[in-house]
């Protein structure tokens, strides 16, 4: 490889510190990339954590102090995956301190914090954040976008994305910071998942002018440390209804947030359906994307069609994969990566890139109207 090299500091060495520091090693797997990034540092409040990287031979700092992180000139790029409590402190100084950023969503655990990380950006010119959303980096969720920005839909008549979990069913799960208010926020599993609903509709335009939200709280109690039922005092599920225009028309946009929905483990969806043309795709079948046509059928003539196509392996950033294979999450995380990157050298062009830190906060506002609005009843307008 011969690209521009960059440091990389991670804060936060749980699951998806973990995840970030194998797609680094996968790396070469990317075609000619400007980018040639290496795991240099990491830092986690709990020593345990750090165990894991100390087996990563390029990794030259572990620390239990964000700010020794911070202050190591290897570093160049920083990537955050903390509780939604700890996010405005730990972006702002990283910001501060000359770092690019890539921030786990939601940026910030309520508006208020998404706004003082955007001021401290706007107040730092020469700063690059952009914020975490792997989904949309799978070929076939790329290749729906593009089919919806080739103007073949026409007149839109409705759209759908939804990010399906299944981690909270079991009841007896312990209780974590996910499931209380205090560090997860109000906006509960909209703060946790909501980014992967938001990214691909707002990055196509499609900006809720009116919303409504139905949100539910399924399981009130889970166990705490010593067994003893505590109070679980987040959204578990959210489905918001809005209206959006596409081409300057309106139409429905529905985007469903759920940690419990029995029979998925971890699906991201996407639909868009037209006057003249539909798309649909679902990480439930990676390769398979779905096209809406109207198709001369032999000895019936003109009709409807819904038919599927195989996406193959190849999204942003083109890869070694042979095109014909299948991706899987670690390759979205590759590829976000991939595209996180290159825009940071200024080269991405056109392609499709991580999610902008006035997009993430504008999330905040959808999902304080769509709790307004379950509160009242109402249609809300979100704030501005």
């Amino acid at each position: 490889m011969t690209g521009t090299k960059i440091g990389v500091g991670i804060i936060g060495g749980g699951l998806m510190g973990r995840e970030i520091a194998a797609a680094l090693r996968r790396w070469p797997a990317l075609i000619d990339h400007p980018a040639e990034p290496e795991l240099v540092a990491v830092c986690d409040i709990n020593p345990a954590a750090l165990e894991f990287f100390e087996r990563i031979d390029t990794v030259q700092l572990t620390t239990t102090d964000h700010h020794e992180l911070l202050a190591d000139p290897r570093v160049d790029v920083v990537y955050i995956a903390v509780r939604h409590d700890l996010h405005e402190r730990l972006y702002v100084d990283t910001v501060r301190a000359g770092k690019a950023l890539l921030a786990e969503k939601p940026f910030g655990i309520d508006r208020a914090a998404a706004d003082a990380v955007v001021a401290a950006i706007d107040e730092t010119p020469e700063s690059f954040v952009r914020v975490s959303s792997e989904m949309p980096f799978f070929p076939g969720a790329q290749w729906a976008v593009d089919y919806v920005r080739s103007g073949a839909l026409g007149r839109i008549v409705e759209a759908k994305c939804t990010f399906l979990h299944s981690s909270d069913i079991d009841v007896n799960k312990p209780l974590n910071w996910k499931r209380q208010k205090q560090f997860c926020g109000d906006a509960g599993v909209l703060n946790d998942l909501g980014m992967h609903t938001w990214h691909v509709p707002l990055r196509l335009g499609w900006t809720p002018e009116k919303v409504v939200g139905i949100l539910q709280d399924i399981v009130t109690e889970r166990p705490g440390p010593d067994g003893t039922p505590q109070p679980c005092d987040t959204w578990d599920n959210a489905v918001i209804h809005s209206w959006a225009r596409h081409d300057g028309a309106p139409f429905p946009l529905t985007t469903e947030t759920k940690r419990i929905a029995p029979g998925q483990k971890n699906t991201w969806e996407f639909e868009a359906i037209g006057m003249s043309g539909g798309v649909r795709f679902s990480t439930k079948n990676p390769k398979q994307v779905e096209v809406f046509a109207f198709v001369d059928v032999p000895g019936v003539g003109r009709e409807q069609s819904w038919q599927s196509v195989d996406a193959g392996s190849q999204s942003v950033w083109p890869t070694v994969t042979g095109p014909n294979f299948e991706s899987g999450f670690s390759d979205a995380i590759l590829q976000m990566w991939a595209a996180y990157l290159a825009e940071y050298l200024g080269e991405l062009g056109d392609g499709f890139g991580c999610v902008r830190p006035d997009e993430a906060a504008l999330t905040h506002r959808l999902f304080a109207a769509a709790i307004a609005s379950h509160e009242t009843g109402a249609l809300v307008t979100p704030e501005t």
